[in-house]
């Protein structure tokens, strides 16, 4: 049976900096099922993990007839705290914008559920927890995941939760692919589906990103082929690089030269040396260094290899539209016009095999020059747009105001 924990105070805590992110991997301080040897996950590889564990947040009630449950998937380096501080880095929520009272999806209406997925650092399952077998950090030990092993293991979190059906399923990026594959694999558990800036397969050119991120990490003298933890060592410069590379894909050239141009970082001339000179270099070295604060370097070779090999069109001999075949899931397909990590014809591509298998589906491409975070940031146009699908999907079900 599984078992459900809580925090060491009897709530959800709200730290800021007192904890650090090898703290959050084996003892979150969010909540928190551990699922036993009678309830193994097993997944795609062939391997079987258990036992194994789902650190998740809620917000929001629950209604009498658990009809009001909307589940959020995170990106990438995203985790459960979707709507509260984080109690790593003492920032708000990643979607505080987006989710809470009064917002597009207002948790005075919905119970909201965000989990970390396995594979994750912030609780969940993955490398950077303990293998009970050795006592020790998964490290490469533990098995590789897909989405659709994140996506089964979160379906059995709502199963403990008593959730038959859930009105709606969200997530962007990383989040998205979970999404689709909610959608694929539990239609009859999904009444809505809201993908953002996401697609049905990882292009050859993000596969490529994502191994360049993770020779950075590997390359790292302190990842000591994975085993940093026991060792003591933490493989910070490759993975901050690899953070650096990243975050280049996730803005636009736009953005880019509206926010730093070619402007100097604190001087009134370049140095002639290696120095960071611009402010892009600076801010890109920020993001770099204090991502490693947060986020086990294992676990982005991990998430990283699922999104690479997520394809839902190969297990149907290429045909997206046998994907979704019968499906009565309603969908709201969301793109941003300068996202070209994950441009709008992934979108289309979705679009198009949902029309094809006959679904109810509507698409919205927003305008913005923010790039592939513009999900993530103050976009009104986005907002409204998830705002008023998610209460045309509660009226349907006679959720009130």
């Amino acid at each position: 049976m599984p078992v459900f924990l809580f925090p060491a105070n009897g709530k959800r805590m709200e730290q800021s900096r007192v904890r650090t992110a090898r703290d959050e991997a084996n003892s979150p301080s969010s909540l928190l099922v551990k699922f036993g040897e009678d309830k193994p996950l097993r997944l795609e590889s062939g391997a079987i993990l258990s036992p194994f564990q789902i650190a998740y947040q809620t917000v929001g009630e629950l209604n009498a007839d658990r009809s009001n449950a909307i589940l959020i998937c995170h990106a990438l380096t995203g985790d459960q705290h979707v709507a509260n501080t984080h109690p790593v880095t003492g920032k708000p929520g990643w979607w505080e914008m987006l989710v809470g009272p009064g917002k597009p999806i207002d948790t005075n209406r919905f119970f909201v559920i965000c989990s970390n997925v396995i594979g994750g650092c912030m609780g969940s399952s993955g490398p950077a927890t303990v293998n009970p077998a050795t006592g020790k950090a998964y490290g490469l030990d533990f098995p590789v995941i897909t989405i659709g092993d994140m996506v089964r293991a979160q379906s059995m979190l709502v199963d403990c939760l008593g959730i038959d059906q859930l009105l709606a399923v969200v997530g962007g990026s990383m989040g998205g692919m979970q999404v689709l594959e909610w959608a694929h694999s539990f239609p009859e558990r999904v009444r809505n589906a809201i993908p953002i800036a996401t697609g049905a397969r990882h292009t050859a050119q993000n596969i490529a990103f994502h191994e360049v991120g993770r020779q950075a990490v590997m390359a790292d003298p302190d990842w000591c082929g994975g085993d940093y933890i026991a060792q003591g060592r933490h493989p910070a410069k490759g993975l901050a690089v690899a953070r650096m590379g990243a975050h280049i894909t996730y803005l636009s050239e736009a953005a880019l030269h509206r926010k730093f141009g070619r402007n100097l970082q604190d001087r009134n001339q370049i140095t002639f040396g290696f120095d960071a000179d611009f402010q892009i270099e600076s801010y890109l070295r920020h993001q770099g260094f204090t991502f490693v604060d947060r986020f086990d370097a294992n676990s982005y070779l991990y998430l990283t290899r699922a999104m690479d090999y997520f394809d839902l069109a190969a297990e149907h001999n290429g045909r997206l539209a046998d994907a979704f075949k019968g499906t009565k899931t309603r969908f709201c397909v969301v793109s941003f016009t300068s996202d070209w990590l994950f441009p709008t014809e992934e979108s289309r591509m979705v679009v198009h095999a949902l029309n094809a298998a006959g679904a109810s589906v509507s698409f919205v491409e927003i305008e913005s020059d923010k790039g592939h975070d513009a999900f993530l940031l103050d976009e009104p146009e986005f907002h409204a747009a998830v705002r008023g699908f998610i209460n045309a999907a509660a009226r349907q079900m006679g959720i009130g105001e």
